[in-house]
């Protein structure tokens, strides 16, 4: 009996785990669940669309900023938030929710309610300032 080799045992296993992916992909391209039925993804709220222009409030005793930018190092259509003037940093999900660094784990409906949800989150701590640092290759 012939053996295989090892180069012909990672082809095989290229080639089904290729068209194992291609399967997946395909099956993917279905229509999603209606929101509610059973097996839609599950968010802490109905995707509401973002601010035009600013927010100015204060949520319990502290002040929420929220100004919709032109871009600048957040991208386009990325709201910046301050809370007490400190930046809270905010980022958006494939499905239109939001997460901020307080609650990395918990996806909000819109910016207010994650600048909401992180106060209550600080429990009167002052927000620490966040740093994107740099990878130099």
């Amino acid at each position: 009996m012939k053996k295989i080799t090892r180069r012909q045992a990672l082809g095989i296993g290229a080639g089904a785990a290729a068209a194992v992916g291609l399967t997946a992909c395909s099956s993917s391209s279905a229509p999603a669940p209606a929101a509610g039925a059973s097996g839609a993804p599950k968010v802490s709220g109905a995707p509401v669309s973002i601010p035009t222009g600013t927010i100015d409030e204060v949520y319990e005793g502290r002040r929420i900023q929220i100004t919709l930018g032109p871009g600048g190092h957040h991208g386009v259509g990325v709201p910046t938030i301050r809370i007490d003037g400190k930046e809270l940093h905010l980022m958006g999900n494939a499905d239109g929710s939001w997460v901020t660094v307080v609650n990395h784990y918990e996806s909000f409906p819109d910016p207010l309610s994650a600048a909401r949800a992180a106060i209550r989150e600080l429990q009167g701590a002052e927000l620490a300032p966040f740093v994107a640092k740099e990878v130099q290759l």
